[in-house]
């Protein structure tokens, strides 16, 4: 498990001053990536129109383009404005299989400082049941401290 403290400093430290969304998403996602083994993909998906969202900043291989919210872990997670943290994607109905090499995901919604989802940051891991919810509050957290100020 990653040092959160630790990252958490990384990543305010590094956006101090920062208020493109698009150079936050990037920075935020390859500290992210690169604090956990079991972190595979780590990268966001935007709100970029209703119902509608697409890849944003990412760290591994190749993931969707684009992902409707009626659709998969991440467009649950946008049209719910709920963590979903899923230990068996197998399990979830309607996962989208963006790789083939993910067993198990969590994604948290991020919201602006209105309250409203602006993306989703998705983490998928290849081993199974990686994630916990420490993960999900640290990481909660982190997200609102750099897009909800």
């Amino acid at each position: 498990m990653p040092n959160y403290d630790l990252l958490s400093k990384t990543i305010r430290s590094l956006t101090e001053g920062e208020d493109d969304t698009i150079a936050l998403m990037a920075t935020v996602a390859c500290e992210v990536h690169h604090s956990d083994a079991r972190f595979d993909w780590t990268g966001f998906y935007r709100v970029t129109a209703p119902e509608l969202l697409k890849i944003g900043p990412y760290q591994g291989g190749h993931g969707c383009l684009q992902i409707p919210f009626s659709r998969g872990v991440c467009g649950a997670a946008a049209r719910t404005g709920q963590v979903q943290l899923v230990p068996d994607v197998d399990a979830f109905e309607g996962h989208i299989a963006c790789a083939s090499s993910t067993r198990s995901e969590l994604v948290l919604p991020v919201f602006d400082a209105r309250g409203e989802v602006i993306a989703v940051f998705d983490i998928d891991s290849n081993q199974p049941d990686a994630f916990t919810q420490d993960d999900a509050t640290a990481l909660t957290a982190i997200l609102s401290e750099v897009f909800a100020r």
